[in-house]
């Protein structure tokens, strides 16, 4: 049966609420020969997204109504794969002890996500400069600096787009701290190897998995993919969701992170940021 995730907002809503209407649907879910899978609940932002396997969306609708009444503003069909590679699970989180003397209890995690997009300067151009097997052992390098910082960041890789990794973060701050490491990596590569320097574009938004009438987290990867192509090889750009959200912003001098020009994009201006570090 087909994979939905939905999305509701309760203005108000708690982690208990929450967790108590997950316990409602899941006493229906045999009647409607449906399985809510797990969800994700969002209580600064008010969002809650399930994941469900139900025969179609009027049925997991039926389901929720039953339930507890509230009927998901958003429904889309998603891939169990790329849930997993954007989220980071598609069940239940293991239980923990909440407290000594208490029964366990889900840690269950918000679905915010901060999107990276990597871009290799120049990559259609290294065969023809190097040969094949250069410009491949190069690639190879690429993508054991860059997997290696997201290792080290918890980062989840979503997909090679050849040229480049797109990968998600449950933390703004795992993903810039990633990149800036990424970065660092490929500085002290380039520095070893002048000859066959390698630069970067990185890109870094962040948003839910659902907006309005779109593809799992597609306004998040869309502005990522927009905002790396427009930084400078060597370089971090990111949204300003994310540079509202990074904890180091406040702290850092002014040459390490200032905000850039207002790029416009579809006919809107988006604020970008900037991210720049000192070479040590």
């Amino acid at each position: 049966m087909p994979l939905y995730m939905d999305r509701h907002f309760v203005e108000g809503a708690t982690r208990s609420a929450v967790a108590h209407a997950h316990e409602l649907d899941l006493a229906v879910q045999e009647k409607y020969k449906v399985q809510f899978l797990t969800y994700w609940f969002d209580e600064a932002r008010c969002t809650a997204f399930c994941l469900i396997v139900s025969p179609d969306k009027e049925t997991l609708q039926k389901a929720h109504n039953e339930a507890h009444g509230l009927v998901p503003n958003e429904i889309i069909e998603v891939d169990p794969s790329v849930v997993q590679a954007f989220l980071g699970r598609v069940s239940d989180p293991p239980p923990v002890d909440t407290s000594p003397g208490k029964a366990e209890g889900l840690l269950i995690d918000a679905a915010f996500r901060a999107i990276m997009f990597t871009d290799l300067k120049g990559s259609t151009r290294m065969t023809t400069t190097f040969g094949d097997t250069k410009a491949l052992h190069l690639l190879h390098i690429h993508n054991t600096l860059t997997r290696n910082a997201l290792k080290d960041h918890r980062g989840r890789e979503v997909k090679h787009t050849g040229d480049g990794i797109m990968a998600s973060f449950d933390s703004v701050l795992d993903a810039v701290e990633c990149a800036i490491t990424i970065q660092k990596a490929f500085a002290a590569h380039n520095q070893a190897n002048p000859d066959a320097a390698m630069h970067l574009r990185i890109g870094i938004s962040a948003g839910e998995p659902i907006e309005e009438h779109g593809d799992l987290f597609g306004k998040a990867v869309q502005l990522a993919a927009r905002i790396c192509a427009h930084a400078e090889p060597g370089r971090i750009l990111v949204a300003r969701v994310v540079r509202d959200q990074y904890p180091e912003a406040k702290s850092h001098p002014k040459d390490l992170i200032a905000p850039s020009k207002c790029m416009k994009s579809s006919g809107r201006a988006n604020g970008y940021t900037r991210i720049h570090r000192i070479p040590r």
